[in-house]
């Protein structure tokens, strides 16, 4: 407790001198949480890193598979440039209607569309629909399924494009081999897949802060 009281100072240091106060921002959390949502939503230094990376990555097409109220969403879509899309998968209907809402409250309607139902079952109708190659990709969804979702990943990614993927750590757990965790077990197989994987290079990273010890893989399609 002492140790996440520190992490949760420091995030708070660095997000007050970092991050400029933004009242859309502080409105969907406060919506999320009036929702009954899961307060797992990524931090706010967390929004800003893939606000970051996806500008350095010039990302014009963005594919986010997870969406809970648009949290991660709102910071991926304003990276974009003024004719960029940003697509986002969410399971939960209760979910959707809440992240749309948001981000019509955010200005960022025009730039953004919330697709509902499993994501494998969206994943394949993207790539049925011809959607155009995506430059960026936030898994944030349910743990198991994240080997499949890598597989998509790299169907609809162009080479170069970027692949983000946040809670790989589990608080420590993925080294687990018998983890009876399904989220934990989820992870492993990711990683393995990663670490076969030719068409991906990749690293994972840990971190700690607000919201306790987790981490995430980035990685960049090379074929």
């Amino acid at each position: 407790m002492e140790e996440q009281n520190k992490w949760s100072k420091v995030d708070g240091y660095f997000n007050d001198r970092l991050l400029a106060a933004d009242p859309v921002l502080d409105a969907v959390l406060d919506a999320n949480a009036g929702a009954g949502l899961p307060a797992i939503d990524v931090a706010p230094n967390q929004g800003k890193l893939l606000y970051l990376l996806a500008r350095m990555s010039r990302a014009a097409r963005i594919l986010e598979i997870g969406t809970l109220g648009g949290y991660s969403t709102i910071w991926l879509a304003r990276a974009l440039p003024e004719t960029g899309r940003l697509v986002s998968l969410e399971f939960e209907h209760d979910h959707v209607v809440v992240a749309e809402d948001n981000l019509r409250m955010a200005g960022l309607t025009d730039k953004t569309e919330v697709i509902e139902g499993p994501a494998l079952d969206s994943l394949a109708a993207l790539e049925s629909r011809g959607y155009e190659p995506f430059d960026f990709i936030f898994i944030d969804a349910d743990k198991p399924n994240n080997p499949h979702y890598l597989k998509w990943a790299l169907k609809l990614a162009r080479p170069g494009a970027v692949i983000v993927a946040d809670n790989v750590v589990r608080d420590g757990e993925v080294i687990q081999a018998d983890s009876t965790d399904d989220r934990v077990q989820g992870v492993r197989q990711f990683i393995d897949l990663l670490a076969a994987e030719p068409r991906i290079e990749a690293t994972a990273i840990q971190t700690v802060g607000s919201k306790g010890y987790d981490g995430f893989v980035l990685g960049i399609v090379t074929a």
